[in-house]
């Protein structure tokens, strides 16, 4: 039965009462949101729960074998060295990504902010290799960084003899890390920089009235308003880090030996190279729970440190 409408006198406009919905409504309503919806459900949910399946299969495609296996892939996983080493040159990759990323981007952001002469050109130089081809970024870097280099053809005009940076195990992940650092860091600036322009002046002007430093402005009002942006950049930071594989695909080819097979890049292996993608898509399982479990962390721990969260 359709809920009533409110009387109203000749001549003046009936309205609904608040909480009142017509069909109509409702139609339009789920017309709005049936494109996220249905995208969701096409391109996120179907995708985990086939690849959950798979990975309850032994798969071989040259073979053309697809056999239940239960739970072997992850019983496999518990005993296989490759996937600890991957596992580890994965965090080490994050843990690099992350402080050199976000430490970075927020001090770009801190100077960029200031009212000096050509910080818009500055502010464009440093956001440039983010619409750059990913490809083509690393496919430079990968020639800037070979023994015979441009890397090492500067350092040799001081005096200095570099190394080979994508074939010592020293240095490849390093470089890794540094390459993705300059490639991404411009978009962390650009929000760090849209967080600090939304500081009101006045809180700033209060304390400087009152005799608080520019570190201690900076920590104990900057810091807070802006920690809303640092738990997105971290998140962001941290999940794409996770994801990486064209750098490493591109740049060492996950060597030297195994020091910068990342697990996206394991996956890779598993899956093309070796052909056993039941394997591959219980590892992709993994990841999709280290990715899940560490966002859902980020995001309870927020109510600790992020400014006006409860």
């Amino acid at each position: 039965m359709s809920t009533p409408l409110a009387t109203a006198a000749p001549g003046q406009r009936t309205t609904r009462r608040p909480g009142a919905a017509t069909r109509r409504d409702w139609l339009v309503g789920y017309t709005m949101i049936a494109p996220q919806v249905l995208g969701a459900v096409a391109f996120v949910l179907v995708p985990l729960v086939t690849v959950a399946w798979y990975s309850l299969h032994e798969w071989n495609v040259l073979a053309n074998t697809f056999v239940f296996a239960g739970v072997d892939n992850y019983d496999r996983m518990l005993a296989d060295p490759g996937l600890r080493d991957s596992l580890m040159a994965s965090l080490y990759f994050s843990i690099g990504l992350v402080l050199l990323n976000v430490s970075l981007a927020l001090l770009l952001a801190v100077l960029l902010n200031q009212k000096l002469p050509g910080t818009t050109t500055f502010r464009t130089f440093f956001f440039s290799p983010v619409v750059a081809s990913l490809v083509a970024w690393t496919i430079v870097w990968s020639f800037l960084l070979q023994d015979d280099g441009g890397i090492n053809g500067f350092l040799a005009t001081l005096g200095i003899q570099g190394p080979n940076w994508l074939r010592g195990e020293g240095t490849a992940m390093l470089a890794v890390i540094v390459v993705q650092v300059f490639k991404n860091v411009g978009l962390n600036m650009i929000l760090f920089l849209a967080a600090l322009q939304s500081v009101p002046e006045e809180i700033q002007e209060a304390a400087r009235i009152d005799g608080a430093g520019a570190w201690r402005r900076f920590r104990s009002i900057t810091l807070p308003l802006i920690s809303p942006t640092i738990l997105l950049v971290s998140i962001l930071t941290i999940v794409g880090s996770l994801e990486v594989f064209a750098q490493i695909a591109v740049l060492t080819g996950g060597g030297p030996g195994n020091s910068t097979t990342v697990l996206v890049y394991y996956l890779y292996q598993q899956a093309f190279r070796f052909n056993e993608f039941g394997y591959a898509s219980a590892v992709s399982v993994l990841l999709f729970v280290i990715v899940l479990v560490l966002t859902l962390i980020q995001w309870q721990t927020r109510k600790r440190w992020v400014f006006d969260e409860v």
